[in-house]
């Protein structure tokens, strides 16, 4: 299937950061795009508002809830493709608030795939995240390795995967997961860890408050990921399949500190900051992907990659966040996990 032939495509989580992305590229490429973000009083449509005032005519916004039926209902209506991207994703709120994380990760979730259901859609893309794997018993990581949620909020996601894929084997839902791979970019949440140190250092700082510096990440820029997920959304073998997007490079958070020491051009020293540590048991020590699985389906591949690629990625982000506009908009002491 082509998906800018089909005559509306939904995008649940729109007004964050990986939705306000897909957004723009599904807009780019042509496509009619319904856009829900969370209902709030301000009517604010969050980082939707960032996009190219080129694009929003392509864009229909919705302010709704997906834990609401009504909401999930009115918001498929008319759409072929749904991207369900609405989730809590705050790892460190989840040790305080883990029963809100079931509420809109997994209860959420069922909403949206009972109106996709009723809606007869044509495919249904659930993001899931390699935080459901926990620490790497093998690596790379391919998408037979086992689930082992380390936190309140990887085992919400594991649950989200595993409805999904239920309702595709009992219900027929064309469902695809994609699972990311730590994505970063321009307008990312100031808890990861990129604009944590970015926000910090652009601050003036020249030690930066971080936790653990020896846990690895495959960082995978965001416009490769949200290509992932169109690739993946017009690929008909990858109905009913799971698969990863990241890059195969793993980086420890220390050595990520210094090679954005190096694009910023002044060096940066870490600081200990003990409430960015998670609970022992809980922290996931590494993480680097196989996307193999996700270029047989869907023939994606990465942009970014390496450590060439990563410092690129990085450069661009950090461009982006020094615009005073954009710097405005972030606390640096604000972050987490």
């Amino acid at each position: 299937m082509r998906l800018k032939d089909q005559p509306c495509i939904l995008v649940t989580g729109a007004d964050g950061f990986i939705g306000s992305h897909l957004v723009e590229a599904l807009a780019g490429a042509g496509c009619r795009v319904r856009a829900m973000a969370l209902y709030n009083a301000e009517g604010r449509h969050g980082w939707l508002e960032a996009l190219p005032p080129a694009l929003r005519p392509a864009v229909e916004v919705v302010l709704g809830d997906v834990r609401d039926p009504a909401s999930a209902a009115a918001a498929v209506q008319g759409a072929t493709v749904v991207f369900h991207l609405a989730a809590l994703v705050a790892i460190p709120y989840s040790y305080r608030a883990p029963q809100s994380y079931v509420d809109t990760n997994v209860t959420g979730t069922l909403v949206m795939l009972q109106a996709a259901r009723a809606a007869g859609v044509a495919r249904f893309v659930h993001t899931s995240t390699s935080e459901v794997y926990g620490t790497a018993r093998q690596v790379p990581i391919g998408e037979d390795h086992p689930l082992n949620a380390q936190s309140p909020y990887a085992a919400t996601k594991v649950a989200a995967d595993q409805m999904a894929l239920a309702c595709h084997r009992s219900f027929g839902i064309p469902v695809t997961v994609v699972r990311p791979f730590n994505a970063y970019g321009p307008r990312q949440s100031g808890r990861g860890v990129v604009p944590s140190i970015l926000v910090q250092a652009l601050a003036g700082r020249e030690r930066i408050r971080l936790g653990a510096l020896h846990p690895t990440r495959d960082f995978t820029f965001v416009q490769d990921t949200a290509r992932g997920f169109m690739a993946l959304a017009e690929a008909d073998a990858a109905v009913g399949e799971v698969a990863n997007l990241g890059t195969g490079h793993e980086i420890a958070v220390g050595d990520l500190l210094d090679l954005i020491g190096e694009v910023l051009g002044r060096p940066l020293a870490p600081e200990a900051d003990a409430q960015r540590l998670r609970p022992a048991t809980s922290e996931v020590e590494r993480l680097v992907a196989s996307a193999a699985k996700a270029e047989r389906l869907a023939g994606w591949r990465p942009l970014h990659t390496g450590r060439e690629g990563l410092r690129r990625g990085l450069a661009a982000t950090a461009a982006w966040f020094a615009e005073p506009a954009h710097l405005a908009r972030y606390k640096a002491d604000v972050y987490g996990v």
